[in-house]
């Protein structure tokens, strides 16, 4: 088994040891790690959310910074801010949690827009600007945000240029019976995070994040890929389709699936498995079809459907 074979194996094994029962929310996740995207966990509290960003901090060997959103919380603290220095009359950068490689943004929409969108420069382009000068973040920088489907009393929705900047929407939902049944025995004396380990380092990563990118699409394959997004523009449910950023992170997403597998080529396969996660947040449904409960995964589960699989 060659050596990325083997890294891959050991990130998944890390975190299903805290994430029980979960191997297709964690072949996401691996799915976004290796593309360079972002992930917008929306899930109700408490099936592990907070655990799985944990996890992939410490199984890769990062920094990890958790920050709490609330409708208080202003742009200049994440992203930082202009100190002056009383002894020498000078103002010095003072880098906020951004400059981080794994940041949990927990609750995201409880925070205001403006404070949201401080997060856009850095999702889009890894580097945030203040004051007219810009700083990098440091790499590999991995995004992890979280929002609460049941509640939205005090909360602000993110707009669709900021899902457009996350790569997967991921729903972790409850255990099974056995699993949650196991989680509490495994729990009762220690918590299975202590014993995460470092499986893969940040060189090591970018080397497979690297490698996924060479991936090869066939342009056929490639057409296929743009058939489904352009009838996402076209469908009678939708008001609005998938952008080309999404068609980017769409492309990236089924480098990474194929990577994953272990081949060097994309397949059809590969697009059908990822555009869910990837597309459905990026659509907007019609208001009379979303009152109604039709939900964009739902949408874009049809259209790939309908749309002819290249041979």
């Amino acid at each position: 088994m060659n050596e990325p074979a083997l890294l891959l194996r050991a990130l998944r094994a890390a975190l299903a040891s805290v994430l029980r029962g979960k191997p297709e929310v964690i072949e996401k996740v691996l799915v976004a790690i290796l593309a360079g995207g972002h992930v917008l966990l929306e899930d109700v509290p408490g099936v592990g959310k907070t655990t799985l960003a944990k996890a992939i901090a410490r199984a890769l060997g990062v920094r990890f910074t958790r920050v709490q959103f609330t409708p208080d919380l202003l742009p200049a603290d994440i992203t930082g801010s202009l100190v002056l220095n009383p002894e020498k009359g000078t103002f010095a950068f003072h880098k906020g949690p951004l400059f981080t490689n794994v940041l949990l943004a927990d609750e995201i929409n409880r925070a205001s827009p403006r404070t949201q969108a401080a997060l856009l420069e850095a999702m889009n382009e890894a580097q945030v600007t203040v004051d007219g000068e810009t700083h990098p973040l440091v790499q590999p920088f991995l995004v992890l945000a979280t929002q609460n489907p049941a509640d939205y009393q005090g909360t602000y929705p993110l707009p669709e240029a900021q899902l457009d900047r996350f790569m997967v929407r991921l729903s972790i939902g409850y255990p099974d019976l056995d699993e949650e049944l196991a989680m509490l025995y495994a729990r009762r004396t220690s918590d299975p995070l202590d014993d995460v380990a470092m499986v893969c380092t940040q060189n090591e990563l970018m080397e497979l994040q690297g490698k996924t990118r060479a991936v090869e699409m066939k342009p056929l394959v490639g057409r296929y890929l743009l058939r489904i997004v352009d009838a996402t523009r076209k469908d009678a449910d939708l008001e609005l389709g998938v952008s080309p950023r999404g068609s980017i992170a769409f492309f990236r997403a089924a480098q990474a699936h194929a990577f994953i597998a272990g081949r060097a080529y994309v397949s059809p396969e590969d697009l059908q498995a990822t555009a869910e996660s990837t597309l459905s947040h990026r659509v907007q449904m019609k208001s009379e079809l979303r009152y109604a409960g039709k939900t964009g995964a739902q949408v874009i589960t049809r259209i790939v459907r309908g749309v002819s699989v290249p041979t």
